[in-house]
């Protein structure tokens, strides 16, 4: 993406009052924007395992047809933190998005209470991976379309749901991974998520 700038996102101790923290994985194909959401989104400098792209990688780490200013590439995780209230934490956990690197998509997801799956639709194949693991693991999840700006193509979100084949339940929506507030909509949306799963359980006779 090339036009916007990221926002700043304020910097600040994790508050004494905290006491709930809720483990999050965001998940997606390679160079979909996961780096830039944790980054655009946490409140303490982001945990970064990027390393710059090589000669190496030709033919390995690609982006199909799309193309793409990205010189460096995580290779085990990316880390955040965000305070959604004086109680409850976020950690947010970035997976790679190579396909050399989803044996460790399996135990990023332990402990995980949901994720968010982020999509870029040029090439919206890369999601099907992450979709098949998360509902292999039962893990709850959300899917955020981040719109590019050489996207030309707009696709809407019902066809979008419809090219991904995800249930009714699941929430779909769009994003900017470069701006905080964008970022921060998606998680919100993933917490009421996770929070209407639990009502709708504790509601079952």
């Amino acid at each position: 993406m090339d036009s916007a700038t990221s926002e700043l996102p304020a910097r600040k101790p994790l508050d004494r009052a905290a006491e709930t923290g809720l483990k999050i994985v965001v998940v997606g194909g390679f160079g979909v924007g996961k780096t830039t959401l944790v980054r655009s989104v946490s409140e303490i400098r982001p945990l970064n395992t990027e390393e710059v792209m090589t000669q190496a990688g030709v033919g390995v780490d690609e982006t199909g047809p799309v193309r793409t200013k990205k010189t460096s590439t995580t290779v085990a995780f990316d880390f955040g933190r965000i305070s959604l209230n004086d109680r409850m934490v976020l950690y947010l956990f970035g997976a790679p998005g190579q396909e050399r690197f989803w044996f460790l998509w399996d135990r990023l997801f332990t402990g995980t209470l949901g994720a968010v799956v982020l999509v870029d639709t040029r090439r919206m194949s890369d999601s099907w991976y992450a979709i098949d693991r998360l509902e292999h693991h039962r893990t709850p999840f959300v899917v955020a379309v981040n719109r590019f700006d050489d996207d030309l193509a707009s696709f809407s979100l019902a066809e979008i749901r419809q090219a991904l084949s995800l249930a009714p339940d699941v929430p779909l929506v769009e994003c900017d991974a470069r701006l905080r507030h964008s970022g921060k909509h998606v998680l919100i949306t993933l917490v009421d998520h996770l929070h209407a799963l639990a009502t709708a359980r504790e509601s079952r006779p």
